[in-house]
C-alpha cells in the first residue's frame, strides 16, 4: 500500500527505476501507455524485433517525441538485459524461447524480470525462478496479468487465516472450441477476418484464448505459484457465474464439481449450450476459500459473502484484468521492496499437448492457437512420470508417429533438438525440481 510513496523517494533522490522492455506488442504498449503517469518511472530502452514498430507504439500510447528521443530501441533482448541503467527487465514477446533466453540474461546480469511471457514461465518457470533466487534478484510474474492478480488474491485469503478451496479465472468456453483453429477464430469473435487483419490481431495468437491453451497455460502458472494442484485430465471449465462460485467450485463430496479442495479452474461464461452465463466471470479471477470455524461463517453471513448452502464455502472476485496498465505493480514490487508479485515456487502444474485432430508421422506442430495442438493442464507428476510433451516445445517439431485426434502427446512422438536452450533448460528442470502435488 506504499509503493507511491516508495517511488517518491526515488524519484526525489534523482534515481528513477528504469525498465528494459522486451516486446512491444500489446501488453507492452499497455504499459508503455502508462508510464508518462507514473513519476519516478522510466524506461531507459525497448527491445523488439521491429524497432521501429515499437517506436510506432509509443508514438499510438501517447509518448510525445522528447520521451521518444530518450529511449533506446533496438532489437537485441539480450543486449537490453546486460545495460547498466536497466534495473527491471519485462519480457513481453510470448515465446518461450525467447523468454527463456532473456530471464537466464536477466539473471545473469542481476536484473529483476518481470516475466509477461507465462509461456515461458510455464515450460520452466520453476527452475528460473530458483535460479534468481541463488541469485538475489526477483523473477516474478506480471500483475494485470490473471496469474499475478489470482496470486494476489490467493495470499490474501491465507493470510488471513481462510483455506484456500480452488482458484482461477473466467473465460468464454465451450468444448468445441478445442478443436478451432485460426482459420475459423474469428466467427467466434464476431469479427470479419478483414476487420481483424485491420486491428493487426494475430489468429493464432487469439485462437489461443479460445481453444483453451492460454487458460491452460494461466492455471499451471497459479498452481506453481500458489501451491495449489491441477486437475488430474484437464480443466473442466463449468459454468458458472459470481453468485454460484461456492456453489460449483468446492469439493464433489460437498456437492461440487472439484476433485479435492485446493485446486486450480477455469470458469465458463456460456453454458453447455451456448446461452450466456448470468452474472458471468469472463474478464475476471476469484478465489473461493473456506471458513475454518462456525464463528467465521457467522461472519460472512453477517457481512454480506455470497455462500455456499453451508455457509462454510465463500468467494471473493475481482470482476476484470488490465493486463498491460497494471504491470507497472510489478516492476515497483521488485525494485522498491525486492518482491515478486508471483513467482513459481514449486512444479505443481504443467501443460501438456493434445492433438486436435489427427496427425501423421512427419507432420510439423505449430504450437499454441495453431493447427495441430492445444495445451491441457495436468499435474506436474503425470508430465513428469509420463514424459509429455509440453506445448512450450511443440514449435515446429516433426512428429515421428502417427496421433489420434484427442491424444496427449509425449515427448518420444517428436523430434526435439537436445542442444537448443529451451529444451535444454526444461530437461534441467525436470532432473533438478521434483513435481509436487497431489
Amino acid at each position: 500500500m506504499n509503493l507511491t510513496s516508495l517511488l517518491r523517494r526515488r524519484a526525489d533522490a534523482g534515481r528513477p527505476v528504469r525498465v528494459g522492455l522486451i516486446g512491444a506488442g500489446k501488453f507492452g504498449a499497455m504499459f508503455l501507455a502508462q508510464v508518462p503517469t507514473v513519476p519516478g518511472l522510466e524506461i531507459a530502452a525497448i527491445a523488439d524485433l521491429d524497432p521501429e514498430r515499437a517506436k510506432a507504439a509509443c508514438r499510438t500510447v501517447g509518448w510525445d517525441a522528447a520521451r521518444i528521443a530518450r529511449t533506446r530501441f533496438g532489437n537485441d533482448g539480450g543486449a537490453l538485459c546486460d545495460a547498466d541503467d536497466v534495473e527491471v527487465v519485462v519480457e513481453a514477446t510470448g515465446s518461450p524461447s525467447a523468454g527463456i533466453a532473456h530471464a537466464l540474461a536477466a539473471i545473469e546480469a542481476g536484473k529483476h524480470i518481470v516475466m509477461v511471457n507465462v509461456e515461458a514461465d510455464v515450460l520452466a518457470g520453476p527452475l528460473l525462478a530458483a535460479k534468481a533466487r541463488a541469485k538475489g534478484v526477483v523473477y516474478s510474474l506480471a500483475y494485470g496479468d490473471q496469474p499475478a492478480l489470482v496470486a494476489e488474491m490467493v495470499d490474501w485469503a491465507r493470510a488471513a487465516g481462510f483455506a484456500v478451496v480452488a482458484a482461477g479465472k473466467g473465460t468464454k468456453y465451450l468444448p468445441l472450441y478445442h478443436r478451432v483453429t485460426p482459420d475459423d477464430v474469428w466467427t467466434h469473435y464476431g469479427l470479419t477476418p478483414d476487420a481483424a487483419r485491420a486491428a493487426g490481431m494475430n489468429p493464432q495468437m487469439f485462437n489461443s484464448f479460445l481453444d483453451g491453451t492460454k487458460s491452460a497455460i494461466e492455471m499451471a502458472a497459479i498452481a506453481n505459484a500458489c501451491g495449489l494442484d491441477a486437475p488430474e485430465d484437464g480443466l473442466g471449465f463449468p459454468p458458472c457465474g459470481v453468485d454460484d462460485l461456492p456453489h460449483v467450485l468446492r469439493p464433489r463430496a460437498a456437492g461440487g464439481q472439484l476433485e479435492r479442495e485446493g485446486m486450480v479452474e477455469v470458469i465458463s461464461s456460456l453454458e453447455r449450450d451456448g446461452r450466456p452465463v448470468f452474472r458471468d466471470l469472463r474478464w475476471g479471477v476469484y478465489v473461493v476459500l473456506k471458513a475454518p470455524t462456525d464463528y467465521a461463517a457467522a461472519c460472512f453471513r453477517q457481512y454480506g459473502l455470497v455462500t455456499d448452502s453451508t455457509g462454510r464455502y465463500a468467494a471473493m472476485y475481482k470482476p476484470f484484468h488490465l493486463i498491460g496498465l497494471e504491470l507497472s505493480i510489478s516492476v515497483l514490487n521488485a525494485a522498491l521492496r525486492g518482491e515478486p508479485t508471483g513467482s513459481a515456487e514449486e512444479w505443481r502444474g504443467d501443460v501438456a499437448s493434445v492433438a486436435k485432430r489427427s496427425l501423421k508421422a512427419g507432420e510439423i506442430l505449430d504450437g499454441e492457437g495453431g493447427y495441430t495442438v492445444y495445451g491441457k493442464t495436468v499435474p506436474a507428476r503425470r508430465a513428469k512420470a509420463e514424459s509429455l510433451l509440453p506445448i512450450g516445445l511443440a514449435h515446429r517439431v516433426r512428429l515421428k508417429r502417427d496421433i489420434a485426434e484427442g491424444e496427449t502427446l509425449r515427448t518420444d512422438d517428436v523430434e526435439l533438438d537436445a542442444n537448443s536452450l529451451p529444451v535444454r533448460i526444461r530437461n534441467e528442470m525436470v532432473a533438478t525440481v521434483p513435481p509436487s502435488g497431489g
